[in-house]
């Protein structure tokens, strides 16, 4: 993924440039031209911004509005505003160390995320993939009624079935609003891994348990998660820290009638090994909204030929409400930045640079 590389500060004019890297849309882009202070410029076409374009006109701007794969230098910045959540993108050491601001659209994506997460579970557990494409492939004819065509494990609990464990790795505000909708079909129990520098929280936990009335909220190691889980969600933040945290050792520890989802970043799942654990059967199935080295991913993609993983391209945020919402969080934050005030969502740089 590019960063976003930042080189040096210069003084601005009275009235403040700003670039915006890609069309806000028809209720977004009134707040920013509706500030007299504010100069913009902004890219006139709905795709990528180019590069060359932006490093002509970066020049001399206090602010600037990026997406997760715009690249800047030489700028005068005072501000960069990301329209995400995810912040891997930036150079945040080169911001923290020019005392520039951060802003980034955490909270406003949460229901939409949890939301396509069950979906994906849904459909990686039911087949959903393989069944739509024999539809669509108009093989449907090949495929008459049978007692077991097409099965899967059932998300819901059944008199059979009493108890359903669901875990995840990460367990923030994604997952926890993931859990909540999970509720109604019966989950039993949730397990979780976080970070190891993060203290417990076995008070909050007790008390969703009690909320949801579920048996268990617990932290527990990531091995535990793995082997426990009926349904792995993975919902951490990107990074060193996380990079394969599912790899060929963790798949391994899987049930085999077991939903692996990943919602968060590409780059926490080792595709390769993924692929493995599917064509072998250690683990069911997998419902995927991101791929690592995205959006390079052919027809050739290891993940892509196996038919029981069910991949949709970084969808999880994309209902309208949901994005409207990014990018007036992602606007509000450049102009109190740069105007004065207080930003709604500013990265806590401490620590870095």
């Amino acid at each position: 993924m590019s960063m976003l590389l930042l080189v040096r500060k210069e003084t601005v004019s009275t009235r403040y440039k700003v670039v915006v890297c890609r069309d806000l849309g028809p209720d977004v882009m009134p707040l920013l031209r509706g500030k007299p202070e504010l100069e913009l410029v902004v890219w006139p076409e709905d795709r990528a911004c180019d590069r060359r374009w932006l490093l002509e006109n970066i020049h001399g701007a206090a602010g600037v509005i990026v997406m997760l794969t715009d690249k800047v230098s030489g700028s005068s910045l005072q501000v960069v505003s990301t329209m995400s959540v995810g912040y891997e993108h930036v150079d945040v050491n080169a911001v923290a160390k020019r005392g520039l601001k951060l802003g980034y659209t955490p909270d406003v994506l949460t229901d939409a995320v949890a939301d396509l997460s069950v979906m994906l579970a849904l459909m990686a557990g039911r087949n959903g993939g393989i069944g739509i494409s024999v539809v669509q492939k108009g093989q449907w004819t090949e495929y008459p009624w049978a007692p077991f065509g097409f099965c899967g494990p059932q998300l819901s609990t059944t008199a059979a079935s009493p108890t359903r464990k669901i875990g995840f790795i990460g367990f923030g505000r994604i997952a926890q609003a993931t859990l909540a909708r999970l509720v109604p079909f019966g989950i039993t129990h949730c397990l979780y891994s976080s970070n190891p520098s993060s203290a417990p929280s076995s008070e909050r936990d007790a008390q969703l348990a009690q909320k949801y009335n579920l048996q268990s909220v617990k932290r527990v190691d990531i091995d535990e998660v793995a082997r426990e889980s009926d349904v792995l969600f993975i919902l951490a933040p990107g990074g060193s820290g996380t990079y394969h945290v599912v790899n060929e050792t963790l798949l391994r520890k899987m049930k085999p009638t077991s939903i692996l989802v990943n919602a968060s970043r590409g780059t926490l799942v080792d595709s390769d090994a993924l692929a493995k654990a599917l064509r072998e059967g250690w683990i069911w199935g997998a419902g995927i909204d991101v791929v690592e080295g995205e959006p390079q991913v052919s027809v050739d993609h290891p993940l892509v030929k196996e038919p029981k993983c069910v991949i949709v391209p970084h969808i999880a945020s994309a209902t309208l409400e949901t994005r409207r919402d990014m990018a007036t969080r992602a606007a509000q934050n450049l102009i109190a930045a740069i105007l004065g005030g207080q930003m709604p969502a500013q990265v806590d740089l401490r620590g870095f640079a």
